[in-house]
This record gives C-alpha cells, sequence and structure tokens, in this order.
C-alpha cells in the first residue's frame, strides 16, 4: 500500500459513506480539503463533522498510523490543526487526534486496477487505453498540464533572475543560450553564457568583429593555429580582449559536433548568436514589446557573412556552398524552450496576464513537434495540433507518466471508472 493510493481515495470520495473514527464517533465530509505541496498535513481547508461537532482544518494521511510518530509530526507545529489522520492501518494510538481507518472503507477494485497500472510494462501505464478517453477530457488535461509545466518553469527563472539581480536581459541572455543549440550543447551553451555576461558584449555592439571574436573565443574555438585569414583575425582580437577583460576559456572539447547535422554544427550557432546580439541589443525588451510572432521571428532574420557559405568549422572548406539563415527549426525550439517561459514569468512577475496569455497563443500558434515521444503518442490514438498540445503531453510524460503518477491524473480517473 502506498500513500499516494491514500490520497486518491481521499480526494476523490472514494471511500464507504458509513465512515467512522476508530473511537466509533460518526465521520461526515463536508469537504475533504486542498492537496498541500509545502510543508505541512497533506490536506488543508478541510471541513469534516465528527461525532456532530464541525471542525475545520487539516487532513494528515499515512499507511501506518505510527508513520505520525515515526514522522515526527508530534514536534512540529506545522501539524497542529490537523483534525483528522486518515490511514490504511490502525497500529497505534494517536490520543486527541481523531483517526480513520481505511483498510476496508473502499472496493477492493480500485487498489486492482491501479496496481494493474502502475505495474504495466507499456511504455507508459495507459498506453493501451489513452486513444480510447474522449478528447475533451484529454485537451482539458493538458490545458492543466501546460500550465503546471509553465509554473515549474518560472520558479527556475526566479531563481535565475535573482541570482541576476534582476536583470532581465542577463536572464534571458542565460535562458536563450542554454537552448540555442540543439540538446548535446546545452550545458555548453549555457556555460558559455555564464563566463561571458551579456553587457559585456552589449558594450561592443558597434563593432561586430569584437563580439563575434568573444564568443568564439571563450567557447574555446580559437586556441589554435589558423590557415584562413578571418579566423585568425578573430584569433587576435580575442588575444587583446581576453587580455583588457580578464575572459575565461572553456575547453573546445565540451562541444560536440557528433550526429549533428552540420547546420547545426556549434560554431554556426555561435556565428547566427552574434549577429543576433549585434542586430538587436537588449533582445529581451524587444521580444516583450513585440505583438506578433512575425515580430519576434524578425528579430532572428539574421543571414551569415559570406566566409559561412561553405563553411561549417573554421579552416574547414565545405563542398556545400549555401548562405546559412536560423531556421524554422532553430527558432521554433528558441520559441518553446526560452521565449514563451520568459514571457510567462514577466507577467507572472509583473501580475501582468496579458503577457501570459500571449506565451499560451504563441505556443497555440506553433506547429506541433515531432519526436519520439509524440510519436509514441499519436500510435497510441492521440492527436495534437499545435505545440501547446505537445509541451502539455512532454511534460506529462515526464513528470507523470515515467514517474507512474498516475493517480494524479484525470486520465487515469476517467479510464479506471470506466474499467472499474
Amino acid at each position: 500500500m502506498k500513500e499516494d493510493f491514500i490520497y486518491y481515495l481521499w480526494e476523490n470520495r472514494l471511500l464507504n459513506l458509513d465512515l467512522r473514527t476508530t473511537s466509533g464517533d460518526e465521520i461526515s465530509v463536508i469537504s475533504v480539503g486542498n492537496r498541500n505541496f509545502d510543508s505541512g498535513a497533506d490536506f488543508i481547508n478541510a471541513r469534516i463533522k465528527i461525532g456532530g461537532t464541525l471542525w475545520a482544518g487539516q487532513v494528515e494521511i499515512h499507511v501506518r498510523a505510527s508513520d505520525w510518530f515515526r514522522h515526527r509530526h508530534q514536534y512540529d507545529d506545522n501539524y497542529n490543526n490537523v483534525i483528522l489522520h486518515v490511514v490504511y492501518e490502525y497500529d497505534t494510538d494517536l490520543l486527541k487526534i481523531p483517526t480513520l481507518e481505511v483498510k476496508d472503507k473502499f472496493d477492493i477494485s480500485l487498489l486492482l486496477n491501479y496496481n494493474s497500472f502502475v505495474n504495466s510494462r507499456n511504455w507508459i501505464p495507459c498506453g493501451e487505453f489513452i486513444g480510447g478517453v474522449q478528447n475533451f477530457t484529454v485537451v482539458s488535461w493538458f490545458d492543466r498540464m501546460l500550465v503546471e509545466h509553465l509554473e515549474n518553469e518560472c520558479k527556475e527563472l526566479d531563481f535565475k533572475l535573482k541570482n541576476n539581480h534582476y536583470d532581465w536581459e542577463q536572464t534571458f541572455y542565460h535562458r536563450l543560450m542554454r537552448y540555442f543549440g540543439l540538446k548535446v550543447n546545452n550545458d555548453s551553451f549555457e556555460y558559455l553564457s555564464r563566463i561571458l555576461p551579456l553587457n559585456l558584449l552589449l558594450k561592443h555592439l558597434d563593432n561586430e568583429l569584437y563580439v563575434e571574436s568573444m564568443l568564439f573565443g571563450c567557447a574555446g574555438f580559437l586556441d589554435k593555429d589558423f590557415d584562413e585569414e578571418y579566423p585568425r583575425l578573430l584569433k587576435r582580437e580575442f588575444k587583446m580582449l581576453k587580455s583588457k577583460f580578464t575572459l575565461k576559456v572553456m575547453p573546445v572539447s565540451n562541444w560536440k559536433f557528433l550526429r549533428l547535422r552540420p547546420p547545426n554544427f556549434p560554431t554556426i550557432r555561435i556565428a547566427q548568436l552574434a549577429k543576433i546580439i549585434v542586430k538587436n541589443g537588449n533582445l529581451f525588451s524587444k521580444i516583450r514589446d513585440s505583438v506578433s510572432m512575425d515580430d519576434i521571428m524578425n528579430l532572428f532574420d539574421v543571414e551569415l557573412d559570406s566566409y559561412w557559405d561553405n563553411h561549417f568549422q573554421f579552416d574547414k572548406v565545405s563542398n556545400v556552398d549555401k548562405k546559412k539563415t536560423f531556421g524554422k527549426t532553430a527558432i521554433d525550439s528558441v520559441f518553446i524552450n526560452a521565449i514563451i517561459p520568459m514571457l510567462f514569468y514577466y507577467g507572472k512577475f509583473h501580475s501582468l496576464e496579458s503577457y501570459k496569455e500571449r506565451a499560451m497563443t504563441f505556443l497555440e500558434q506553433l506547429e506541433a513537434e515531432d519526436n519520439v515521444v509524440i510519436r509514441n503518442f499519436k500510435n497510441a490514438g492521440l492527436s495534437f495540433n499545435n505545440a501547446f498540445q505537445t509541451q502539455a503531453a512532454l511534460y506529462m510524460y515526464k513528470c507523470y507518466c515515467k514517474r507512474r503518477r498516475c493517480l494524479e491524473c484525470r486520465i487515469y480517473l476517467i479510464l479506471s471508472k470506466v474499467r472499474s
């Protein structure tokens, strides 16, 4: 037996109606309360009539009554307002706190059904059945998942904003850099953003060569001898700037090229990043003030210099001769992972609902993503109209399906009723 299952029984009122405390007092549940994810009891703001007296307060849930002492709640003031202790097994007395034992107070088929889900070997527990759930149920649950996902992103951004002394541009720069390349280079780009602050780049917007040399130099790509004039020029400039500003250089071995298409090489991405910074300066301010996706996409509409037409790395001429732009796949990734969370967080931070709504609208306007997880959901019978839904599905898979948090999922609740 797991506490999560007892939460599920309590929260969804799946216990028998004839409930009594271990001392025999009749229990009438007016409100089960709200799930508490902070310190203190499991449910808060509950309203329960016990022995004819109406109580308002907290409900704590354990597998065994003795867990109260094992978790040392008797020494924690956060549990002083517990009005009912709900346990699967009553193995000890809690003195003044009324206790409800639920061992025989629910339909055993609920437990059997739950066990069949969490012990399933399917890629997700409900993989065989999710395709049969009404689209309205899935879409409404995705709404909840997407908001929960963005709220979690806000917690991370809140931490970063404080560390950056409430500098929104620097915070967005960190976020943008992390998701500027593909997954394999996320950590490397983020590290580059930490050793090369944005304000130093902004001071040299009138000299694109300086911006390029600092980005490539701090990334470690200029720490060797070159045959071609362009990288030699970058190296000379960086030598001067490194000495002037005491710049750090990361190991070039941190960057990954294997299994990447050449247009996604970190060298190409860094060259594009330099162009975007020089073109826009305070990029987040321009994103914040843009009212349409097209306006924002124009900020990223850059074309690399002719050197990169037939290069993907320094000193290596390619057989492909083509202008390199920041493509749709790249801008969609930046939108989903950097721009939308930052806009949502900006709205939350300043209590401006319009920014949060704009972030959600942008997700609805972006095409649905295509990856292994989304393809698995499609094979199971789900369909996706936009990135709003795919982002919600990816979050659900990562934070609920993989962790077997079925009891907290509305889709499972519907499926369990159908199968019972």
